[in-house]
């Protein structure tokens, strides 16, 4: 028991001490202005937009990146965080840092003014930085547009060992799942994801882009995805992705009634901060013009500042109807996602 205790005891030392050897400076020994991000996004994601912020402010940035672990790696650091900004995907991963703690209420007339109000905490912790539809693949020669155009569709029977997705578990079905809550109430929901259960070819498994490939494949005539992952797919230099991409098309849901539900890739403050302004800079420069523009350009997301009109190839796809319901109001209701996910067997 004793030598457990100090394994244990040995085990909570380690979590608190390593998060502190950091690649990042707490402070400039030169004077130069620059801010810390620690990211999930990946760094080829977010360099170029980085690179325009240097170019336009003259603050340098640093990245520290990771998949998993960072709200518990600022977390163990406390008052000694190098970081200064959080980027993040998905309203769920955002709140993981929002119910630690970890961010700072932010007063700013610009963010307010350039993201609408259910992009954004009411708290003033967190914000939407570009908007990721989520919607239906289907094949284009196996399924016809017109027959599924709304999400509640998917459950249909006539779809039965035809749909395929990754697992429920993942935040953006388990967000999609709570804005079916959040429109149709806890008992439709239900049903809704039994429904998909029943209507599954395979196993879920895989990420969006596998969900179409197994479409191209014929394993599968339909499934849900983010819209950027077929943009992704569309112009990649693997020339087997493209014609995974040209083997289906987008179906935005719901366009007659509450819209096409949204996830968002966001960020927000860390409570510790040593450069809140530099980081307050970012956050605004990343809602402005320029980087809304690079959103859709880049990574094939739809801006969040209703003044930056639509790349090119964004365009092409065409304007769609969203569904408006607060991101708050996701975020609140993915505990309750989670467990009807874990009740079907998503």
């Amino acid at each position: 028991m004793f030598k457990a205790n100090i394994v244990n005891s040995l085990r909570v030392v380690l979590v608190i001490i390593l998060p502190f050897i950091s690649v990042l400076p707490a402070q400039s020994s030169a004077g130069e202005p620059f801010v810390n991000i620690y990211s999930h996004r990946q760094p080829f994601l977010i360099k170029p937009f980085l690179t325009e912020f240097t170019k336009s402010t003259g603050i340098a940035t640093n990245v520290l990146y990771s998949k998993n672990g960072l709200a518990a790696r600022i977390e163990a650091e406390g008052k000694n965080t190098p970081a200064d900004v959080v980027l993040t995907v998905d309203i769920a991963r955002l709140m993981a840092y929002s119910n630690k703690n970890l961010l700072s209420s932010v007063s700013s007339e610009i963010l307010e003014a350039n993201i609408p109000d259910y992009l954004r905490a009411k708290d003033k912790t967190w914000f939407a930085l570009s908007k990721r539809a989520r919607v239906l693949a289907v094949s284009k020669t196996r399924v016809n547009k017109n027959e599924i155009m709304r999400i509640e569709d998917l459950a249909d029977p006539k779809w039965k060992g035809r749909v395929c997705s990754r697992p429920g578990s993942h935040v953006y079905n388990r967000s999609l799942l709570a804005s079916i809550i959040a429109a149709n109430g806890e008992a439709q929901a239900i049903s809704w994801a039994q429904g998909v259960v029943d209507n599954l070819a395979r196993r879920p498994q895989g990420n969006d882009r596998a969900q179409i490939k197994g479409i191209f494949s014929g394993e599968c005539d339909l499934s849900i995805v983010n819209n950027y992952y077929y943009g992704k797919l569309l112009f990649s230099n693997d020339p087997s992705h493209r014609k995974w991409a040209k083997s289906v098309s987008l179906v935005f849901t719901n366009q007659k009634d509450r819209g096409n539900h949204i996830n968002i890739s966001g960020g927000g403050i860390v409570k510790y901060s040593k450069n809140k302004g530099n980081a307050l800079k970012l956050l605004e420069f990343l809602t402005g013009e320029v980087a809304q523009t690079l959103y859709g350009k880049i990574n094939f997301e739809y801006p969040v500042n209703p003044e930056v009109k639509l790349g090119k190839q964004l365009a092409l796809w065409g304007k769609f109807q969203e569904d408006t319901v607060s991101i708050d109001t996701i975020a609140k209701l993915s505990r309750q996602s989670q467990k009807i996910i874990d009740k079907v067997g998503w």
